[in-house]
């Protein structure tokens, strides 16, 4: 299996998943009468993030690994989303971008360095592969089940399923 097969796949399901549970949140907001800013905004304790930022985080950790990992230049996203139409349009470009990317450009990565920021003044630099294990897929994946916990913790009919984007 290539580096490629075992990153780009693994972002491209779960920002897949992350679409479709917006397009539920959204439909149980419309049905339960729940206006969308409240679940958008809803977190599952005051210190941590919120919906809309779980996602936009969720996007950024897909596309800015991918660059880091093949050496392409890193995208920067300005975190504008205020309703689901404009995270799932979000979801979507990531996706996009990530499908741009060959299996040739990842080549040879799980063994190179790879600099990232860690913090506001800090940069850290891991092999390819330990950058994905260790940073990249750890952030991608909690961020994304926090969206998740944070829907179906405030009633969105959702499951394991939905996060595994099998439903």
């Amino acid at each position: 299996m290539s580096f490629y097969d075992s990153t780009v796949p693994a972002f491209l399901q779960i920002l897949g998943s992350l679409s479709g549970l917006l397009k539920k949140a959204e439909a149980y907001c419309e049905v339960k009468k729940v206006q969308p800013e409240v679940l958008l905004g809803a977190r599952l304790y005051p210190d941590m993030l919120p919906l809309s930022k779980q996602i936009q985080i969720a996007c950024d950790f897909a596309a800015k690994s991918c660059a880091r990992l093949t050496g392409s230049e890193v995208p920067t996203t300005p975190d504008t989303e205020k309703s689901f139409e404009e995270l799932g349009q979000r979801l979507a470009k990531t996706s996009d971008y990530l499908k741009t990317f060959k299996p040739a450009q990842f080549e040879g990565a799980d063994a190179k360095d790879v600099t990232f920021p860690a913090g506001p003044n800090t940069n850290i630099t891991l092999k390819g592969q330990e950058f994905v294990n260790r940073f990249a897929f750890p952030n991608f994946y909690f961020h994304a089940a926090t969206a998740h916990g944070i829907l179906r913790h405030n009633g969105v009919e959702i499951g394991k399923r939905d996060f595994l984007g099998v439903s």
